[in-house]
């Protein structure tokens, strides 16, 4: 590793006179040719894991670190007068993803080179991602969010293939990122992007002539679903993802020796979640259009293919109109009415049917009968597919069915988010965690040690400090470093319910005004992205910010509690938030949070949850025990009783419960009105009021209390930091390298 050697040769001067992009574009081309000298063809069957999605962050500090050259870097840099944290803010993050999902699949390239697998990541190569977020009068105003610059950490190949959609075909084209195990091999993200895409077709927002496909197909993850235009252009990109992928996977086998037939001894595809689905329909013509005949096609794919189901909200298993297939693939539509007729034909049962009475294909329900392995992603979510959502199917296949609860790739979210608790942990266990997460059970034996919890609480005192510096130097946000730091990142969505939350600030403004002070301030510390077109989302995020606004200028309450929308949440800020924690929200509605993996990365960094028995939250709640874990709230057996009935009415706890009455009257008083705006606090106001879909009103005193527990157990700090050790140490079985070793061994036997 010659890092001078790589400056001198781009730039022709020492490094302590380059800039730092200068730098950064030199360690991009140092990593580059490392990962080169990794990469490994070894292994006869390989798996695609397809996805719409790849979160995969900044990679210049985790590449370092997985190619075990970090420390070497960050010495030579510093004697240089060079900072390598410096170096790393220059860097753009990749718009690839949205939330849990797209991160997830990035864990899980991560653990499949670390492990040496045989694998790559396939997905589209976004220009724009999903956006970036920026706060104007209180409200989310969705920008564009460029990333791919001159030097970059992708790399474009020789692929190209001519993808047909219906009147029109496009030329695609494929790059590559290095995808750098730890200490073992190197893998690939494939990503395809179209050769005519046209980045000035968009503005300063995030709108753009949605039915330009040939320029608009790979600009913006998740284009605007609200009207047929936009949800068309979804097909169309899902099709040009799969298409190519399809073509790929054939090219790569016939030249590893296959014959096509035995396709599946060569090839392993997972879809996650639905939107690679059509992959199905397109290997099985691809394959026909190759002269094999359609029965041994199908039989082939359905060997071949396997599906992760993330979720069990009704709206989120892709059901695309018969019409829009017809517009934009009609190649596929002979090919899905067959695989829809040899169902009906052997399943008298509508409810399984690939295409239904409106005419509407169920991408899911063809996954399930022509995939060999369907699995959730967390122990309940499982249980809540094979009892209830999936039931149907679980009757027919229950072979197919099986779990893999989620996992995070604990070396990026420890080592490189948390250096400082690395190098304790190290001190106290040895470096075998690094590999093998389960080794951090070690730290148990460590529970009593006053000199150890110490160091633990310093070492979040020091996070905490950093997270204030940032907040203030990227955002000009100033909060207090002494206080509680009460955090909840992820998705905005109704069913995480970031409402609840927003209700309890509220409850405890009130409760400070009323003269009843913490004896430690608070500081509640949220961060979201809303879809465009969801409007509630969006009116959550309003509340928020209002609520930051008034409580920040109240004189009475401000000292003691603090609220922080931070802008643009991102992998980035992940990273600085997570480690500063002390406290963390998974407070999603019982059976429907499929898994959660930012609760995992908060436990590794020993923060303590407050959530319900939902999702990966019951598994935590098993290794860490009764007292490291706060639980409240309705069981997911009570919430789906609840939804069967339909005997939930929220103005009934409006009209019989005080508190609550205050905390929703507030959204719409005088002082909210003073700062926001009257048309989306009033809509909150109302859904609340008389909708409530994901049940918040029945939890909200269970949730306070449980909230005022958790803040009387924090004074008592050697008994907090025992709560923070034992998390810590729990937290092994959480890594995403056991889960891909699950998947491994019962799924994808590479």
């Amino acid at each position: 590793m010659d890092l001078q050697n790589t400056v001198t040769k781009r730039y022709g001067k020492p490094i302590s006179q380059c800039s730092n992009e200068e730098l950064y574009a030199s360690l991009l081309e140092l990593v580059k040719e490392m990962a080169k000298d990794k990469e490994s063809i070894a292994g006869k069957r390989k798996l695609y894991y397809i996805s719409a999605e790849f979160l995969i962050g900044k990679l210049l500090s985790n590449n370092l670190i997985n190619l075990g050259i970090y420390e070497e870097v960050k010495q030579i840099l510093e004697e240089h007068g060079k900072s390598l944290a410096e170096i790393e803010e220059t860097e753009p993050e990749p718009s690839l993803g949205n939330g849990g999902l797209g991160r997830l699949a990035a864990c899980f390239l991560d653990s499949i080179a670390s492990l040496g697998l045989n694998g790559d990541g396939v997905g589209l190569n976004y220009h724009y991602g999903l956006f970036k977020q920026v706060f104007e009068n209180h409200l989310q105003k969705e920008t564009p969010n460029p990333w791919i610059e001159k030097e970059s950490w992708l790399t474009k190949t020789e692929v190209s293939y001519p993808i047909q959609f219906g009147g029109f075909t496009l030329q695609s084209r494929l790059y590559d990122i290095d995808v750098i195990g730890y200490d073992n091999r190197t893998t690939k993200l494939h990503l395809f992007d179209v050769e005519s895409v046209d980045e000035s077709l968009v503005g300063e927002g995030i709108d753009f002539d949605k039915a330009d496909i040939a320029r608009n197909l790979t600009l913006f993850l998740y284009p605007d679903d609200s009207d047929d235009q936009g949800r068309i252009l979804r097909v169309y990109q899902q099709y040009f993802m799969v298409s190519n992928a399809a073509r790929l996977i054939l090219d790569e086998a016939l030249e590893r020796g296959s014959n096509l037939h035995d396709l599946y001894e060569y090839a392993v595809i997972q879809i996650n979640d639905t939107h690679p689905s059509m992959v199905i329909p397109e290997l099985i013509r691809l394959l026909m259009e190759r002269g094999i005949l359609m029965d041994e096609a199908i039989e082939i794919v359905s060997k071949t293919c396997a599906y992760t189901n993330h979720t069990i909200l009704a709206e989120a298993l892709e059901k695309w109109p018969i019409q829009f297939l017809h517009q934009a693939v009609p190649q596929l539509l002979p090919i899905i009415y067959e695989l829809n007729s040899r169902v009906m034909r052997k399943y008298n049962d509508k409810s399984v049917a690939i295409i239904d009475d409106q005419n509407r294909v169920h991408m899911a329900h063809m996954d399930i009968h022509y995939g060999y392995s369907v699995n959730g992603v967390a122990y309940l979510h499982t249980e809540i597919l094979k009892n209830t959502e999936l039931n149907h199917f679980y009757k027919i296949y229950p072979e197919k069915f099986n779990n893999k609860t989620n996992g995070i790739t604990f070396r990026r979210w420890l080592l490189h988010a948390n250096p400082d608790l690395a190098k304790l942990i190290t001190s106290l266990i040895g470096e075998g965690y690094k590999k093998n997460a389960d080794e951090l059970e070690k730290l148990g034996s460590f529970a009593d040690d006053a000199e150890v919890l110490q160091k633990l609480l310093d070492v979040k005192a020091a996070k905490k400090a950093d997270l204030k510096a940032y907040l203030a130097k990227t955002q000009g946000i100033e909060i207090d470093d002494n206080s509680i730091y009460d955090i909840q990142i992820k998705r905005l969505h109704e069913y995480k319910r970031q409402q609840m939350n927003a209700l309890y600030v509220i409850h405890k403004y009130f409760e400070i005004k009323a003269g009843k002070k913490p004896s430690h301030p608070i500081t509640v510390i949220f961060g979201a992205k809303a879809a465009p077109a969801y409007v509630i989302a969006k009116d959550i995020i309003h509340l928020i910010l209002c609520l930051q606004d008034v409580i920040s200028k109240d004189p009475e309450v401000a000292p003691y509690l603090k609220v922080v929308m931070v802008e643009n949440y991102n992998v980035t800020l992940a990273e600085k938030l997570i480690p500063a924690a002390d406290i963390h929200e998974q407070i999603s509605l019982a059976s429907k949070e499929a898994s959660g993996t930012s609760n995992m990365k908060f436990m590794l960094n020993g923060a303590v949850a407050i959530g319900t028995m939902d999702g990966a939250n019951v598994e935590m709640h098993q290794f860490v025990g009764d007292d490291n874990i706060y639980i409240f709230g309705e069981s997911s057996e009570e919430v789906i009783e609840h939804y069967e009935k339909g005997d939930y009415v929220s103005r009934i706890y409006y009209d019989n419960d005080a508190d609550i009455k205050r905390a929703i009257d507030f959204i719409v008083s005088d002082t909210m009105m003073e700062v926001g705006c009257r048309e989306n606090l009033e809509r909150l106001y109302h859904e609340l009021l008389n909708k409530d879909w994901f049940m918040t009103l029945p939890d909200f005193k269970d949730y306070v209390k449980t909230k005022e527990r958790i803040y009387a157990d924090y004074e008592d700090r050697m008994a907090w930091a025992k709560k923070m050790l034992v998390n810590i140490s729990k937290a092994g079985f959480f890594s995403s390298d056991r889960t891909i070793a699950q998947y491994n061994e019962d799924i994808w036997h590479l």
